[in-house]
């Protein structure tokens, strides 16, 4: 069982949705950019975000980790951003569990607006690489929780 890292006393239960991913491969740093984006907006808006992301056609600006990231002019200004397709499918499905598990509770998945979403470090996964003349190198590879709580509007 994994713990949330909001605390559940401080919005009313009968309103509140949850739902997350755990051990998803993906970028931690997309996946943190990704759910600033996302903290705040309507549920179907985000979903709709991220559909539009994976197919090129809105970036995600980049605020923190913008070293040697590029300037999108769909952005509108001297903004960073970028297309990261793979961790918002992730993210997606996510939303999508979080719209399903609103309507199992009875609530109104167009009324729900999100209001924690973010991004945490896993477990890390080492093993070895193949090299030249035999020998081998280690590669780590850093899985990312996303965790994401749903509040109906009223």
């Amino acid at each position: 069982m994994y713990r949330y890292s909001f605390p559940e006393n401080k919005f009313d239960k009968e309103r509140m949705v949850r739902a997350s991913g755990r051990n998803l491969n993906i970028s931690r740093k997309h996946a943190v950019e990704i759910m600033r984006e996302i903290r705040g907006m309507r549920l179907n808006d985000a979903m709709r975000l991220l559909e539009d992301v994976i197919a090129l056609k809105r970036p995600i600006p980049f605020k923190r980790f913008k070293r040697n990231v590029g300037h999108r002019r769909e952005l509108q200004g001297r903004k960073s951003g970028r297309y990261p397709q793979k961790a918002a499918k992730h993210i997606l499905k996510v939303l999508q569990n979080l719209k399903a598990n609103a309507e199992d509770k009875g609530l109104d998945p167009n009324r729900i607006r999100i209001i924690h979403a973010v991004a945490h470090k896993g477990p890390r996964r080492y093993k070895r690489v193949p090299r030249a003349f035999g020998m081998s190198a280690p590669e780590r590879v850093q899985y990312v929780h996303v965790e994401v709580i749903g509040e109906e509007v009223r």
